[in-house]
């Protein structure tokens, strides 16, 4: 029998899998978050892979893109590959208004690598010379947090000065001309220093000076007989060819800076140091004389209570 009423339409959707939609944006994160991990750690391999003239190239640049501070001075490219070729600034740059030019940055040179080269040096010119050779076991030459040491020591029966004086023995006289020689060939400064033995001298022995407390005589000590000796070498090097002003200190440490703190009278105590200064121990010579540190006004200004 015919009807007017319409069957509903009934759509089934099947839905394929069992859970909902969780998103991906935690995953676009994470994959960040490892580029960015790998991209630290690779950056502190090739770190520790640099030179440090490198990593100051690299840090100039980033400091000053404008202009690139190397050992050349400034640039105007942005990178400069140390020949002809160079890859130049955008366009956008050069519209830029000219900038002055960056100060010339001098990179210091490698001076452990200069002071090993000396130190070789200066082992093979004692290995060599006719002069120094009978004298290798009294010179001990090591580097120092102040730079390259050497230190010429006195043996039993063989010291370098006249007992209880500052005369120098001919050899003595020979090692400080060779060693005058060899020290030339650096640019850095050096440093002189005498040191004794813990023997002291007499207590009524005086010498001559001018010195009004003492009546011209002053009791003379293994600080005087330091001081003397120290005066004595640096006088041999001038003699010898080292500029007076590339001396930088002279000093007299007695027996304060023992060789053998267990054996305070053995030979080996009394010594003369000459040490070629790396830059960082010139400069704090100079800080701790005065020249480099408080400004003359303002230190006059200091002491008058300004």
């Amino acid at each position: 029998m015919p009807t007017d009423k319409k069957q509903p339409i009934i759509v089934k959707r099947i839905k394929k899998g069992g859970h909902g939609h969780h998103g991906g944006a935690w995953k676009v994160a994470y994959a960040d978050f490892v580029t960015a991990m790998m991209a630290f750690f690779l950056l502190l391999w090739l770190l520790s892979q640099t030179e440090q003239i490198t990593r100051e190239g690299i840090s100039d640049f980033f400091r000053n893109p404008t202009g690139i501070q190397g050992p050349g001075g400034a640039s105007t490219s942005m990178i400069k590959l140390g020949g002809a070729l160079e890859i130049a600034k955008g366009e956008s740059n050069k519209k830029q208004p000219e900038q002055k030019p960056a100060k010339v940055v001098v990179k210091a040179i490698d001076e452990n690598k200069r002071f090993e080269d000396l130190q070789e040096t200066l082992h093979k010119a004692v290995e060599k010379s006719q002069a120094l050779k009978p004298f290798k076991d009294q010179m001990l030459i090591d580097i120092t947090p102040q730079g390259l040491r050497i230190q010429i020591v006195d043996k039993k029966n063989r010291p370098m000065f006249a007992l209880g004086g500052t005369q120098l023995k001919s050899y003595t006289s020979q090692i400080l001309r060779e060693l005058s020689a060899i020290i030339n060939t650096v640019p850095n400064n050096i440093a002189i220093s005498g040191h004794t033995d813990a023997k002291p001298f007499p207590k009524n022995y005086f010498r001559e000076y001018y010195d009004e407390d003492y009546a011209g005589k002053v009791r003379y000590t293994n600080w005087e007989l330091s001081a003397d000796r120290a005066n004595a070498a640096r006088r041999e090097l001038i003699k010898w060819g080292t500029s007076p002003k590339k001396i930088t200190q002279v000093v007299g440490l007695a027996d304060s800076v023992l060789f053998l703190k267990d054996k305070p009278y053995d030979p080996i105590n009394r010594r003369i140091s000459i040490i070629v200064l790396n830059k960082k121990a010139q400069e704090a010579i100079k800080i701790h004389e005065g020249k480099g540190g408080i400004p003359p006004a303002e230190l006059k200004d200091k002491l008058t209570g300004k």
